[in-house]
């Protein structure tokens, strides 16, 4: 896996070993990237973040900065490794080791506010969490915010938020909503 374009393109991310995660393909996230657009100043949360590789990609191309969040341990160690290889450190850079929810529940008391937030649980939680990870996400959300959802094609994220793109690559489905 590497980064695809921006100040870090062509460098080399690792990724949690066996089965802890399911890492977003190179093509996929490049096909991403490019269908958001501009990212030059976003704030970005990762939630379920994996190796950390789609915010690290928002960093690399402008966005101001990125939360990664995510409760396996191994996954964490590795977003840690990632982010120290790139040179990513705090304030650009944070890594919150827990879950999503307890992430999201202090974001909201502390009124924290992002433009961008990736949403990629593993398949087998997709269907659990549509309706609860919507009411915690919501009050954290810019007015113009977007929500990246990725999913099997068979088990699509359910988010009831306004959905702006779909597009399918082999098995993978990543939704785009707005606020």
């Amino acid at each position: 896996m590497r980064v695809i374009a921006g100040t870090l393109g062509g460098r080399r991310l690792q990724s949690p070993p066996g089965s802890v995660t399911r890492p977003t393909s190179d093509r996929v996230r490049e096909a991403l990237v490019a269908t958001l657009g501009p990212i030059d100043g976003l704030s970005v949360l990762d939630l379920f973040a994996g190796s950390g590789a789609l915010a690290i990609e928002a960093l690399s191309r402008g966005a101001s900065h990125a939360v990664f969040v995510e409760r396996n341990r191994t996954a964490a160690k590795v977003i840690a490794e990632n982010l120290e290889a790139l040179g990513l450190a705090e304030p650009r850079a944070q890594l919150i080791r827990g879950s999503a929810q307890r992430a999201l529940a202090q974001a909201a008391r502390a009124a924290e506010r992002y433009d961008l937030l990736f949403l990629d649980p593993p398949y087998r939680q997709t269907a659990a969490l549509g309706g609860d990870i919507l009411k915690l996400i919501v009050p954290i959300l810019t007015p113009s915010a977007r929500v990246v959802t990725e999913s099997d094609r068979r088990q699509p994220f359910e988010l009831e938020l306004e959905m702006i793109d779909e597009r399918r690559y082999g098995d993978t489905l990543i939704r785009i909503h707005q606020r």
